[in-house]
């Protein structure tokens, strides 16, 4: 091949595997061979998983050589965020604490992945606790640097993972998204991310026996990240399902009845109105025109009941927040507790009427969005409306932490309703990617990534980078 193995999709690296073309063993050793270049660049892959890696190619190739059928992504390496369990590798969540919390099991998506032959090959860097901010640096490995520019936050909390495949050292990710933290790593390093429905994959992120609070069951939801949208598409068959782990899991079909006529597509610039930056306001316009020359029929909107989705959010998890913070807060150090704390002081606990109230509320929102996806069953707008910071002008301040987080309000109120979103780069502006994300009606994947490829056939992909190559001359 003339193409590097590191620089192949997910689905280029699995047809090769499977023909013969290439060793599930040369796929592995060639990956870590990239990470060995590039991770000391970019700090993204916290522990490599090398010896497993290279035994589970081995046994990839013998079975193809003994002419036993392969699974979908058989041969391709795929890295795993530390709150996510690997068996037998420790899940830290960034933190001293958990260094020795070694599961026997692996987290049912990790299952999954590897039943459709998939290589775990190691895992990723996060906030401590995925809870101390937008930018990914933790206590136990430091901080992670963004390839394009490294004195720019790679986002959060699976910046790892979208570091990682956005340089090449894996074509697949797999993170979690609980207000942003697949989608804002995919769009600050150039690369595409499926948040999918609340219960469209199954999962179990607890520590032990005890179950999470109601916030954590409904809004985080794991999901990959990948440079391409069919790497997308093939991570989302894989993972999707009912399993007995998870009763919240789904059976619901993959894809859904398609709309009569030209599918519409709503567009928000500036969610809420709260205000949006030229250059991400450019990039969406962009994705706007794409998908009209695709097809798609698009009109300016306004996002129902925006704020009231925020806030709803915001009370939910600061609330549950509160009552377990003299217990979380010795866990983090004091830059990771700051963010939490700014937030707090901004979004008070509230009392057991208030909690109810929005437990209320959310199914009124969600209703209101059901009825905006029956008249355009897409959202297109931006994953932030700020250009990618810098990590010191984040959360230093109650005022820094409200604009950085605030930015990502549309990413927080789909989260709030649980509807799937996928998104994904439409450009490079002056070094950075620009990224956009298409929300879609509960359980419509199918949608969102058919819009996703129909944008990304006309604009291309924009990584592997290289954070090791020199500069352009002036």
């Amino acid at each position: 091949m003339d193409t590097e193995l590191w620089q192949l999709s997910a689905a280029e690296l699995a047809r090769a595997v499977a023909a013969g073309d290439v060793s599930a063993l040369d796929v592995v050793n060639a990956h870590l061979a990239r990470v060995a270049v590039v991770n000391p660049r970019v700090n993204a892959i916290t522990n490599l998983l090398a010896d497993s890696a290279r035994e589970a190619a081995r046994e990839t190739d013998r079975r193809r050589a003994a002419g036993e059928r392969l699974g979908p992504l058989a041969g391709v390496p795929f890295t795993v965020k530390e709150n996510i369990h690997v068996a037998g590798s420790a899940t830290t969540f960034g933190v001293p604490r958990f260094r020795g919390l070694v599961p026997s099991a692996d987290a049912p998506p990790v299952r999954r992945l590897r039943a459709a032959g998939a290589i775990p090959l190691g895992r990723t860097n996060l906030p401590d606790m995925t809870i101390a901010g937008m930018h990914t640096t933790s206590t136990l490995y430091g901080a992670t640097r963004n390839p394009w520019d490294p004195a720019r936050t790679p986002g959060g909390t699976s910046g790892g993972d979208g570091v990682a495949v956005a340089t090449g050292m894996a074509p697949l990710g797999l993170g979690n998204d609980s207000g942003g933290s697949l989608r804002v790593p995919a769009a600050f390093n150039g690369v595409t991310a499926l948040k999918p429905s609340y219960g469209r994959f199954p999962q179990d992120h607890r520590l032990g026996p005890q179950d999470p609070t109601l916030s954590s069951q409904l809004f985080p939801v794991d999901g990959p990240l990948a440079r391409t949208v069919a790497d997308l598409r093939a991570v989302y068959e894989a993972l999707s399902g009912v399993d007995p782990q998870d009763p919240r899991a789904v059976p619901v079909p993959l894809d859904g009845p398609r709309p009569a006529g030209p599918i519409r597509v709503g567009v928000v610039m500036d969610p809420g109105g709260h205000g949006v930056d030229p250059a991400v306001r450019a990039g969406v316009e962009t994705a706007a025109a794409t998908l009209e020359d695709a097809g798609y029929e698009v009109h300016e909107v306004e996002v129902p009941r925006l704020d009231d989705a925020v806030d709803g959010y915001l009370g939910l998890i600061f609330t549950e927040f509160s009552l377990a913070w003299p217990q979380l807060k010795e866990l983090l150090t004091e830059d990771s507790r700051r963010h939490v704390e700014h937030t707090l002081r901004e979004r008070p606990a509230l009392g057991l009427d208030g909690y109810l109230q929005l437990t209320a509320a959310r199914q009124g929102v969600q209703r209101d969005w059901a009825r905006h996806f029956e008249q355009y069953p897409l959202l297109l707008g931006p994953v932030s409306t700020e250009p990618i910071p810098f990590p010191d002008a984040m959360h230093g301040s109650v005022e820094d932490n409200a604009r950085t987080m605030g930015a990502v309000r549309l990413c927080r109120a789909s989260t709030f309703v649980g509807a799937p979103s996928v998104a994904l780069p439409v450009g490079v502006v002056d070094g950075l990617p620009q990224g956009v994300q298409i929300i879609g009606g509960m359980y419509r994947e199918d949608l969102c990534l058919q819009a996703a490829a129909a944008v990304e056939q006309r604009l291309g992909t924009f990584t592997p980078v290289d954070p090791t190559a020199p500069p352009p001359a002036d």
